[in-house]
C-alpha cells in the first residue's frame, strides 16, 4: 500500500510489520491513535494542508511500531470525519475498515492485520516468539540468547515463511518484505549507532541461513556485507585497523561473487595465492596491508571480467542480493541431497539471519571458533572445540587452516602441540565454558556454539544442539540423564534411531591392524568413528559414479566443501589433509555416521597426478586405502573388520557385558526405549539363526517368516524345482512331500529360538522366476534328477514362464491351485509346534495367507488350514493354539479389508508389494527413473528450476499420502468388523524411523524389520509413542484362538 501512496503519506505513515497506520487530525489539530491492547500514543501532527509535519517523536514512534512485533494491531484511529479531508485519499491507498461512526462525526478505523516477516533481537528489541519453525533454529536461539543477556551481536531474522513465499512468487522478494527489512536495518543502525555503507561509521553485517533443524554447511553465508570502496576507508579509520578493514573487504568481494553471483571461488583463491607468493608468504595473516588492498582491486576485476558489471557499492543492493542467495541455497543440490538423506521436508524453507559483524580478524587478541559443551566424537563430558587467532568464521569450518584446540586436555589427547585458548585467553575461555553450561542447561542437550572474540571480548554467534556420533549420542544421553540435565523423554529424543547403526557397524580387527602396521602411513584427527576400507577416490563426482558401479570408496581430499556432500554420502569413509574436528568434513561425517579422519597433514595429495603420498609411500586413485575414524589412523592397504562391541556381547558372546562401556550405555538406552514404547517390535527371520539374532537384539516375536527363503540351499532348491517341473499331480504330491522335512526342521529351530514369542509364518509365496533355472546349463542339471529329457524340461519351462512374475501365479494362488502345498506347510508348522511344545517350550504360531485380493481366496485357504489342523491334532491326540491372518499387500485387499477381517485374526501389511502395486512401479526397474524423480527434473513452467516429483524413494520410506492412506483405511474398515483385529507391518519399511512413526499414528500393534534393525525400530517406536500415543491399547488385543 505504501508504494502507491502520496509521497508525504509514504514517507511518514506508520506502515510497519503487522499493521498499517496513518494519522488523522482531531479538532485540536493533534493526532491520536488508540491501539487495541496498548496505551494511547501521540503521532506526528498534520499541517493545515493535511501534509504530515516532522515530529521530534517520529523516530521513537517508528522504533516503537517496529518493536511491537506486530502485536499492536489491529490499530484503531480516532478523528472527526468533517476534519479529515484526506480520508478518502488515505483509504484509497491503505485498506481500512470503518468500525464505528459516532453521532458527533468521530470515526473508528481499523487496519487489517498482516503477517510479520521480520523480527529483531538484541538490546531494546522485544521478545520474538519462541518458534523455531518460524525463525529457524539459528534465529530462534539467537533471540533466546539475547533474552538471557548473553553477549550476542544484534540483528534481525527474516522468517522461513518469507522463504517459501519467495519460492512461490517466482523467486521475487515481495515489496512488503523489502519494507520490513529496510525498517529492521534502520532499527539495527539505531541500536549500534552505525550506518550500513557509511563512509564514517560503517555498519557491517553477516547474512546467514537458519533452517528449523541444523543443516551444517548445506546453505550459503555472506560475511562483511556493507563493505564498499568508501566504507572500507571509514572502517579502517574508525577501528584504527587497516589490515582488518581490507581483509574484510577482500573476503566480502570473494564471498559475494561466489555465493550471490556464482563467480568461481577458485578464481579468487588462485589470485590470492599469487599475491602471497609475490610477497614470499604462505599464511593469509602474513600478507601486507598493501597486498590486501591489491587483493580487493584484483577481486573486483575478476568480478567484472566474469559478470560484465562493477562490484555493487550500494549496501541495499548487496543486502537483498545476499538474502535472495540464502533463500536460493535452500534448493541447492547439496541442500536437497542432505534433506533426502536426513528426511527433512522440502517445504520447511530457511530463515535468514542478518547480524551485526564482530571481527575475529582484528589481531592477536581476536579470534573465532566453534565449541561443544561435550566431546561430539566420544561423548566425554569435557568442553571441546577449536579456534583460530586473527581469523573469521569460515576459516575454521572450511578447513583452510588447521585450527588450535580450545583447551590443554584436548591438545594432549589429540597430540597437537599448539597454544590453546585456555592458555592464551584464560578469562575468555572460562566465560565460554560457563556460557556453554548455561545453554546446555537451558536446552537440555549438548550444544554446538559458534563464537568470535573481538579485542578480548566474547560474542556468541549461534548455538544449536550439536551433531554427534552414535557412540557420543548414547553416552551423552545416559550421562545427562544421570546429571538431571535431561529427562528420560529428552534423552530418547536426543538420539536419532539411525545413529544406532554406528554402534552395530564393524570395526577394524586388531590382528588385521597389527598385520598392516607397515602400511600405517599417517595419523590425523579422529572425527567420525568406525572403520572404512575402499578404493581411494579424489573427487566427489567420481565417488558418486564409482559407488553407483558397486565399488566401495573412500573420499580423499585436501578439504571438503558443501559441494562435496553427494560424494561424502556415496563414500564409505572420508579423509582430508586439512581441517579440524569442527571442519565441514568432520561435522557432516559425524551427522551421517561415516568414519572420518581430518587434518592429516602428513598426506601429500597431488590432484594433477591423482596420487596420495605419506611416509615415503605413494598410492594412486583407485588403490585400496583404510581409515580408522576412532583412532585417526590411515593405512595404504585394505584392512579387514571385526564385529562391533555390541555384536560381540549380544551375538558372538566373545566379550563380557561388564567389559564394554559402550554396550552398557546401549543397554540403558534400550531399556529406556522399551519403557516408553507402546508398539511391539518384531523381526523378519527365515532361519533359526536369524531368529536368534533378532531375539538377541530384543525383538518380541517374528513378524515375517518367508518360507520360500528356506529353499535357496542347493538340495532344497532342486526339490522345489522338482515340484514345479512335475508331469502330473502324483509326481507333484511326491515332490511336495520331500519339502516337508526341510520345513519342519526349520520351524522347530525357529520355535525353539522364539520360546514364548509369536512366530508369523507366511505360506509359500515364490515368484516363479526366482526358482526356475534360466540358463540351459542349469536346466540340463535337472535331467538325471527328474528323469526327463532336456527338450521336455525346456517345454515345461516355457509353459511356466510369466510376463509379470510379481503379479503372476504366486501367493495364495499357488495354494488354491495346488491345495496339497498349503496342506504340507500347515502340517509342517503345527507338527513342529507340537514337537517343540512337548519339550517344554511355549510356542505361539501364526499362519499367514499371502497375496489375498478377494474374500473367497482367504475363505478357501482358511478352510484348508482348519481342515489340515484338525487332521494333525487328531493324529497327535492334542492341540495347540494358533491364529490365522492375511498379508495386506494389494490395493484391493486394503479396499476390501472389512470382508477379509471376517476371516482373519490379524492383518500384516506387506508394504514392499503394496508400494509396487499402488504406484505401479516395479522395484526392479525403479532405479531407472525414481532417482531422477527425487533429484528433480526441469520444470516446464520455470526451466531454470527443478521439479521434484517424489520427496523420497517410496521403497525406502513409506509413502504416507498414498500407501499410508490405504493402510489406514484397511485398519479402520477391518476393526469395524473385527474390533480385536491385530495389525502390523512386515515390509522393509518396518525398520525406517519415519515409517514407524506413521504406523504408530494409525494404530498398528507392531512393526517388524530385519534383525539388525530391531534396535533402531525399538528406539523409533519409543519416540513415536512420545509424539503420538497409540490408538489401540495392547490390552484390547485378542488372545490366540485354539483350533480343534
Amino acid at each position: 500500500a505504501r508504494s502507491s501512496a502520496p509521497r508525504e503519506i509514504r514517507n511518514h505513515s506508520f506502515a510497519c510489520s503487522h499493521s498499517i497506520m496513518s494519522a488523522f487530525v482531531s479538532s485540536a489539530g493533534a493526532l491520536v491513535a488508540r491501539v487495541v491492547g496498548s496505551s494511547v500514543v501521540s503521532l506526528p501532527s498534520l499541517s493545515r494542508d493535511n501534509s504530515l509535519c516532522p515530529s521530534s517523536r517520529e523516530n521513537d514512534l517508528v522504533r516503537r511500531t517496529f518493536l511491537s512485533g506486530g502485536k499492536m494491531g489491529p490499530a484503531t484511529f480516532l478523528g472527526r470525519r468533517t476534519e479529515l479531508p484526506a480520508l478518502a485519499a488515505l483509504k484509497s491507498h491503505v485498506p481500512m475498515i470503518v468500525r464505528n461512526e459516532a453521532p458527533d462525526g468521530a470515526v473508528t478505523l481499523e487496519a487489517p492485520k498482516v503477517k510479520q516477516s521480520v523480527y529483531a533481537f538484541g538490546p531494546g528489541a522485544p521478545k520474538a516468539p519462541v518458534d523455531r519453525n518460524l525463525l529457524g533454529g539459528k534465529g530462534n536461539n539467537l533471540c533466546e540468547m539475547a533474552n538471557f543477556g548473553i553477549p550476542v551481536p544484534p540483528g534481525f531474522v527474516i522468517t522461513t515463511e518469507s522463504c517459501n513465499n519467495y519460492r512461490a512468487e517466482g523467486r521475487k522478494l515481495k515489496d512488503s518484505i523489502r519494507d520490513e527489512v529496510r525498517a529492521a536495518v534502520k532499527f539495527l543502525e539505531s541500536q549500534m549507532g552505525l550506518k550500513l555503507g557509511s563512509a564514517e561509521n560503517p555498519l557491517l553485517v553477516s547474512v546467514r541461513s537458519g533452517a528449523r533443524v541444523s543443516m551444517p554447511g548445506m546453505m550459503d553465508t555472506v560475511l562483511n556485507l556493507g563493505c564498499n570502496d568508501k566504507s572500507v576507508v571509514g572502517l579502517a579509520k574508525s577501528t584504527n585497523n587497516d589490515r582488518m578493514a581490507y581483509d574484510s573487504y577482500r573476503r566480502f568481494i570473494m564471498m559475494y561473487g561466489d555465493v550471490v553471483k556464482n563467480v568461481p571461488k577458485k578464481l579468487f583463491e588462485k589470485a590470492f595465492e599469487a599475491l602471497k607468493e609475490a610477497e614470499g608468504v604462505t599464511s593469509d595473516v602474513d600478507l601486507s596491508v598493501d597486498g590486501l588492498k591489491k587483493a580487493c582491486d584484483v577481486f573486483k576485476k575478476i568480478y567484472k571480467d566474469n559478470l560484465g558489471d562493477d562490484f555493487p557499492q550500494d549496501p541495499e543492493e548487496q543486502l537483498f542480493g545476499a538474502v535472495r542467495a540464502v533463500f536460493n541455497s535452500w534448493d541447492s543440490e547439496r541442500a536437497q541431497v542432505y534433506r533426502r538423506v536426513n528426511d527433512i521436508p522440502d517445504d520447511w524453507g530457511t530463515a535468514v539471519v542478518v547480524q551485526t559483524m564482530v571481527f575475529g580478524n582484528k589481531g592477536d587478541t581476536s579470534a573465532t571458533g566453534v565449541g561443544f559443551t561435550r566431546n561430539p566424537i566420544s561423548g566425554e563430558n569435557t568442553f571441546y572445540g577449536e579456534f583460530l587467532i586473527n581469523a573469521q568464521g569460515e576459516d575454521v569450518v572450511a578447513g583452510i587452516r588447521t585450527p588450535q584446540p580450545v583447551n590443554k586436555l584436548q591438545a594432549a589427547k589429540d597430540g597437537i602441540d599448539l597454544p590453546t585458548l585456555e592458555e592464551l585467553m584464560p578469562e575468555v575461555y572460562q566465560q565460554l565454558v560457563d556460557t556453554g553450561k548455561l545453554l546446555e542447561k537451558n536446552y537440555g542437550d549438548m550444544q554446538d556454539m559458534e563464537f568470535t572474540i573481538e579485542n578480548g571480548k566474547l560474542y556468541m554467534l549461534q548455538t544449536r544442539n550439536g551433531k554427534r556420533t552414535g557412540f557420543a549420542a548414547v553416552r551423552i544421553a545416559g550421562e545427562m540423564l544421570r546429571e538431571g540435565l535431561m529427562t528420560e523423554k529428552g534423552a530418547l529424543r536426543s538420539i536419532q534411531p539411525d545413529q544406532l547403526t554406528q554402534l552395530l557397524a564393524p570395526i577394524f580387527d586388531q590382528k588385521a591392524k597389527d598385520k598392516a602396521k607397515d602400511k600405517l602411513v599417517a595419523k590425523g584427527i579422529n572425527a567420525g568413528p568406525g572403520a572404512a576400507t575402499g578404493l581411494a577416490v579424489m573427487s566427489s563426482a567420481k565417488a558418486v559414479l564409482w559407488a553407483q558401479e558397486g565399488k566401495k570408496v573412500v573420499l580423499v581430499t585436501e578439504e571438503t566443501s558443501p559441494d562435496d556432500y553427494p560424494g561424502m554420502v556415496a563414500a564409505e569413509g572420508i579423509l582430508t589433509a586439512r581441517g579440524g574436528s569442527t571442519s565441514h568434513a568432520a561435522v557432516v561425517a559425524r551427522g551421517m555416521g561415516k568414519p572420518c579422519v581430518v587434518g592429516c597433514s602428513d598426506l601429500v595429495i597431488d590432484e594433477d597426478e591423482l596420487t596420495i603420498s605419506a611416509k615415503g609411500m605413494t598410492i594412486k586413485e583407485g588403490d585400496p586405502i583404510a581409515v580408522d575414524g576412532t583412532t585417526g589412523e590411515v593405512f595404504f592397504t585394505a584392512v579387514t573388520t571385526s564385529p562391533s562391541e555390541v555384536v560381540q556381547v549380544l551375538i558372538n558372546k566373545t566379550k563380557k557385558e561388564e567389559d564394554s562401556a559402550l554396550f552398557q550405555n546401549y543397554k540403558v538406552l534400550m531399556e529406556l526405549a522399551d519403557k516408553y514404547r507402546t508398539m511391539t517390535v518384531r523381526a523378519n527371520a527365515d532361519t533359526p539363526v536369524d531368529a536368534a539374532v533378532g531375539r538377541a537384539f530384543g525383538c518380541e516375536g517374528i513378524g515375517l517368516c518367508r518360507t520360500e527363503h528356506m529353499f535357496f540351499e542347493e538340495q532344497r532348491l532342486t526339490d522345489v524345482r522338482r515340484m514345479f517341473f512335475s508331469k502330473d499331480n502324483t509326481a507333484r504330491v511326491s515332490a511336495i512331500s520331500r519339502l516337508k522335512k526341510y520345513q519342519k526342521e526349520d520351524f522347530v529351530g525357529i520355535f525353539e529360538a522364539m520360546n514364548g514369542l509369536p512366530v508369523n509364518i507366511r505360506l509359500l509365496d515364490p515368484p516363479l522366476h526366482e526358482f526356475i533355472p534360466h540358463p540351459d546349463e542349469e536346466l540340463a542339471a535337472l535331467v538325471p534328477v527328474l528323469d526327463m529329457s532336456l527338450d521336455e524340461l525346456k517345454a515345461m519351462r516355457a509353459d511356466l514362464e510369466e510376463c509379470n512374475p510379481m503379479l503372476g501365479h504366486r501367493g495364495c494362488r499357488l495354494g488354491i491351485v495346488y491345495p496339497e502345498l498349503t496342506e504340507m506347510q500347515v502340517s509342517a508348522i503345527l507338527e513342529a509346534a507340537l514337537e517343540v511344545e512337548a519339550k517344554g517350550f511355549d510356542v505361539i504360531p501364526e499362519i499367514m495367507v499371502p497375496l489375498v485380493t478377494a474374500e473367497k481366496e482367504l475363505q478357501h485357504q482358511k478352510s484348508l488350514i482348519m481342515r489340515t489342523a484338525n487332521k494333525v491334532f487328531e493324529e497327535a491326540g492334542r492341540t495347540i493354539k494358533f491364529s490365522v491372518g492375511t498379508m495386506v499387500e494389494q490395493p484391493r485387499a486394503a479396499l476390501c479389508a472389512d470382508a477379509l477381517a471376517r476371516h482373519a485374526d490379524y492383518f500384516s501389511f506387506g508394504t514392499n508389494d503394496l508400494t509396487q502395486t499402488t504406484f505401479g512401479i516395479s522395484r526392479d526397474d525403479a532405479g531407472k527413473f525414481v532417482p531422477l524423480y527425487i533429484e528433480g527434473i526441469p520444470n516446464p513452467e520455470h526451466p531454470n528450476e527443478l521439479m521434484v516429483i517424489l520427496q523420497a524413494d517410496p521403497f525406502q520410506k513409506l509413502d504416507q499420502e498414498g500407501v499410508g492412506q490405504l493402510m489406514e483405511l484397511a485398519v479402520t474398515k477391518g476393526r469395524k468388523v473385527n474390533p480385536s483385529l491385530k495389525c502390523g507391518i512386515c515390509g522393509e519399511h518396518g525398520g525406517d524411523p519415519s515409517s514407524v512413526k506413521f504406523v504408530q499414528s494409525i494404530g498398528l500393534n507392531y512393526a517388524s524389520c530385519s534383525p539388525y534393525r530391531v534396535p533402531l525400530a525399538r528406539l523409533a517406536a519409543a519416540q513415536a509413542a512420545l509424539d503420538n500415543p497409540q490408538k489401540l491399547s495392547d490390552a484390547a488385543l485378542p488372545g490366540a484362538k485354539s483350533w480343534m
